[in-house]
């Protein structure tokens, strides 16, 4: 059984986030409700990276969940690696202890400027390289996702709670796909075409996407990253990937390994695959293997 730093009470600190969540929720909704005016655009854009793009609000959600995070557990043995922090040249972030916060204070940031709402804000507790506790918040569809390590469940504001609800035992064929909006490729698109899948989803946000299969909305979501292509990094993974998992589902690379936390560039390239249950996980990654192979879609 894993234990926390010293002094931390699973369920206090799980009050403490959702309180730091809903107050996140309230700057994401501001400054979207912003966007929406032309005019106010421009100050919100931090820089001008179309490719990767900051807003106030990424800046602003950051500043207060580390804050709220330093403040509360002043004397915990914990780091926060966060997206907006690595992006600073001056901070490089090399920690040796084993609990890292994991922080996307907007992840899907072209979504949250499209207004589309399907951005989310993650934030994971690593426990040794591996996602522990996660919650992943999605202001728009008033949900705040969160896993304590062995279940999974959803909250609104409200306190209202409702479960998981994956959808099981279908084969590759049958699946609803849920694939990105702004981050596909060719060879991703050429996949997916043969594979043939029942329905395809469009959405931004690996979050959003990732509870899409926890809500039961679709089955599988697929990220291949070509070699010196940009990729998703660490943080847009960790928190996802304790919620799926405290559900039921499974992600890993195409060969079935779990995903490795902690490296250098914080890169999670190649071929992932996130599906709806662990127990078919496997035969999965076996059978969309088979299929890039059989048409040499990808050098595997």
């Amino acid at each position: 059984m894993i234990e926390l730093p010293s002094g931390v009470d699973i369920n206090n600190l799980i009050d403490d986030i959702r309180i730091f969540s809903w107050q996140a929720a309230d700057i994401l909704l501001y400054y979207s409700r912003l966007l929406e005016k032309s005019d106010d655009k421009r100050k919100i854009l931090k820089n001008n990276n179309e490719d990767d793009p900051v807003t106030l609000a990424d800046l602003k959600v950051n500043e207060l969940i580390i804050k709220r995070i330093n403040e509360k557990y002043k004397n915990t043995k914990w780091d926060i690696l966060s997206e907006e922090n690595v992006k600073i040249p001056s901070k490089i972030f090399d920690s040796k202890n084993d609990w890292i916060w994991i922080l996307d204070p907007l992840d899907g940031t072209k979504d949250f400027i499209q207004g589309t709402g399907n951005y989310a804000m993650h934030l994971a507790l690593n426990f040794k390289q591996k996602p522990y506790i996660g919650f992943v918040l999605i202001p728009d569809k008033n949900q705040l996702w969160i896993t304590d390590g062995k279940k999974t469940w959803c909250e609104k504001r409200d306190g209202t709670k409702y479960k998981p609800n994956l959808l099981n035992n279908k084969n590759l064929q049958e699946m609803t796909l849920v694939t990105s909006k702004n981050h596909g490729n060719d060879i991703l698109r050429n996949l997916i075409q043969k594979i043939n899948f029942r329905k395809v989803e469009i959405m931004g946000s690996i979050g959003c996407k990732i509870v899409s299969i926890v809500r039961g909305d679709s089955d599988i979501y697929i990220c291949l990253s070509l070699p010196g292509k940009s990729s998703p990094k660490d943080w847009d993974f960790a928190a996802p990937e304790s919620i799926l998992k405290g559900a039921g589902g499974e992600i890993t690379n195409l060969d079935n390994q779990e995903l490795s936390y902690g490296k250098t560039s914080f890169e999670q390239g190649g071929i992932i695959v996130a599906t709806n249950n662990k127990k078919t996980h496997g035969s999965i990654c076996f059978e969309i293997r088979k299929i890039i192979e059989d048409y040499g879609i990808y050098p595997l």
